[in-house]
C-alpha cells in the first residue's frame, strides 16, 4: 500500500475583488469556447498537446488512482484508419441506431456521420478510462470512480486547449471498440472520448447557441 507523506498546503488568500476579477475573466474566456467541426490542417506543436495532457492530469481522482490514458495521434495513416472506422459506426448509428427523438435533437446542430475533420486535424487525442490497474506482478488493482475521474480530467483538457487558442470537439462514436484495436491498447483500457485538435478553419462556422442561464442551472438553499 502506498503511504503518502503529508505536507503543508497554503494558498494565498486573495482580496475578494481579485477573486471576482479572476473568476469573471475565466468565465468570459470559456463562454467564448465552442465545439468546432471545421479545422485547419495547419500544424500544432507536440509541446502544446503535452502541456494540455499534463494540465488534464492535475484533475482529482478516486483514491488518486488517476485512471486515464491520453493517446495522441499525429500519424496520417492512423488518423485515416480512425476516420474510416468511426464513419462506419456513425453511419450505422444515424441510419439505424438513433431514435427519432435523438435525431431531431441533433438536427439543429447540423451533424451527420461524415467526419472528414478526423483526417484534417493535426492531432487526435483519444482518452481511455483505465477500468482497473495492473500491479508489478500482473495483479489487478481496483480503481474507484473511474468515469467521474476521467470526466473531470477531460474537462480540464478542454479548458487547457481553449486557453492556448486551440479548438476541439468531444466526439464519441458508439461503439468505440475500434479505437482499442487500431491503437493497440491493453484490455484494461476502454475508449472514453475522442478529441480532434487543431486551429479552426478560416471559414469555420458554428451554430449560434444559447447556453442556459445561472437561474436555469443553479439552485440555492
Amino acid at each position: 500500500m502506498i503511504e503518502y507523506p503529508f505536507i503543508p498546503y497554503r494558498s494565498a488568500r486573495l482580496a475578494e475583488s481579485e477573486m471576482l476579477r479572476r473568476g469573471r475573466e475565466l468565465y468570459e474566456e470559456l463562454a467564448r469556447r465552442r465545439s468546432v467541426r471545421h479545422f485547419s490542417p495547419d500544424p500544432v506543436s507536440r509541446e502544446l498537446i503535452e502541456l494540455a495532457i499534463e494540465t488534464a492530469s492535475t484533475a482529482p481522482s478516486g483514491a488518486h488512482r488517476q485512471p486515464w490514458k491520453f493517446v495522441a495521434i499525429g500519424d496520417a495513416e492512423i488518423k485515416r484508419r480512425i476516420r474510416e472506422a468511426a464513419e462506419i459506426e456513425e453511419r450505422a448509428s444515424y441510419e439505424n441506431r438513433m431514435s427519432d427523438e435523438w435525431l431531431q435533437a441533433l438536427a439543429p446542430l447540423g451533424t451527420d456521420w461524415h467526419k472528414p475533420y478526423l483526417e484534417t486535424v493535426p492531432w487526435i487525442v483519444v482518452v481511455f478510462e483505465e477500468t482497473y490497474g495492473v500491479g508489478p506482478a500482473g495483479e489487478r488493482i481496483k480503481n474507484f470512480y473511474v468515469k467521474e475521474s476521467v470526466g473531470i480530467a477531460c474537462g480540464l483538457f478542454i479548458v487547457a486547449l481553449h486557453r492556448m487558442g486551440l479548438a476541439t470537439l468531444t466526439h464519441t462514436p458508439s461503439p468505440m471498440g475500434f479505437l482499442s484495436e487500431i491503437l493497440g491498447q491493453p484490455e484494461n483500457e476502454r475508449p472514453y472520448i475522442l478529441f480532434p485538435i487543431g486551429y479552426p478553419a478560416d471559414d469555420a462556422r458554428v451554430p449560434d447557441l444559447r447556453r442556459k442561464s445561472l437561474a436555469e442551472v443553479a439552485a440555492w438553499h
